[in-house]
């Protein structure tokens, strides 16, 4: 049976979030609770099946609370509302609480903060373990948030530097044949980590804790031998790194230091048959204490809504294709 209900929420401004640019966030509420949704007299007001108008009810409820605390509703908040109200309803009255746990403020003075339940885990993770493994696909915010994590360390004098590393993986050409000093070489490896710390700090600051040696990024060669005290350390792209070279980063660790190790198992660029150090370090070091692993899925991606169904539809035909395998074995 179609009912109608009013909702007593006459604020404008809530209501130009709600509905979006050209109504793109109303549309993909409607879509997917399949309801109606009109303006009038001021109030909004639901059109469907009973069902469907108290879940519609619920979830703009918990936007507007979002919208209270000074957040936009871009389409992927909206989306990623609607998957925790379809897949975790005890989550549900707790997506507004996302918004509340800043890290830092960017250099634009835009706040850094997790926007997925995955993240905020992963936040948990790094500020309760001296080493923490964040895994999973691009565009989870597995480096960024690491970096953001490092900035506040570094703020409070809980380190006196920050250290990024990368492998520096030859993908089908040699650094001996690309052109300048070794600097010049290695920085295309590298960008991904500038510009996180240039957004988070701003173009000044960097350099100048840079040219301060309180900021060094470097690649993961460059680690060897070394003892890292009072820092805080980011090894990312771990997914590039072999057994060896991971066993060597991990045993880098000094006094009142804490170190965050990002990778995507997907996407290694190792030789073939090489097999990958960030696997095999969550296969030994699972159980040990003082030592956190993350997870992020495609459900955390915060980039474009068509990165996430990019990732499923590889993970189904990898699963497909595996199976495939196995039969003819």
């Amino acid at each position: 049976m179609i009912e109608q209900k009013k909702l007593e929420i006459q604020d404008q401004d809530f209501q130009r979030e709600l509905f979006g640019y050209f109504d793109q966030n109303i549309k993909i509420i409607e879509d997917e609770l399949n309801v109606h949704t009109v303006l009038r007299d001021g109030n909004i007001v639901l059109i469907g099946e009973n069902a469907n108008i108290e879940k519609t009810e619920k979830l703009i409820g918990e936007l507007f609370k979002i919208v209270k605390k000074g957040e936009t509703l871009s389409k992927q908040k909206v989306a990623y509302s609607l998957e925790v109200m379809r897949e975790s309803p005890a989550k549900e009255k707790q997506v507004s609480k996302l918004s509340e746990d800043i890290i830092a403020i960017g250099a634009k003075g835009n706040p850094i903060k997790p926007k997925t339940f995955g993240q905020m885990e992963y936040i948990k993770k790094i500020e309760n373990n001296d080493i923490t493994f964040g895994i999973g696909p691009a565009g989870t915010g597995k480096t960024y948030l690491a970096v953001a994590m490092a900035v506040r360390a570094f703020k409070r004098d809980e380190v006196n530097r920050i250290i990024l590393t990368r492998p520096a993986v030859e993908a089908g050409e040699s650094l001996g044949f690309l052109p300048g000093d070794l600097k010049e070489k290695i920085d295309p490896y590298l960008k991904p980590l500038y510009d996180a710390l240039f957004e988070i700090l701003g173009g000044e600051k960097f350099n100048n804790y840079m040219e301060k040696g309180m900021i060094e990024v470097a690649p993961l060669a460059f680690m060897r031998g070394r003892t890292l005290d009072n820092s805080f350390i980011i090894l990312d792209e771990a997914q590039n790194t072999t057994r060896e070279q991971m066993k060597m980063f991990l045993t880098r660790l000094g006094l009142g230091s804490k170190a965050v190790v990002t990778g995507d198992v997907t996407q290694t660029d190792l030789p073939t048959g090489k097999k990958t150090g960030l696997v095999h370090a969550r296969q030994v070091l699972g159980d040990v204490e003082g030592i956190g692993f993350s997870i992020l899925s495609e459900r955390d991606v915060v980039r474009h809504s068509l990165v996430q169904r990019i990732i499923k539809a590889y993970e189904k035909f990898e699963k497909a294709d595996e199976a495939k395998k196995q039969i003819k074995k």
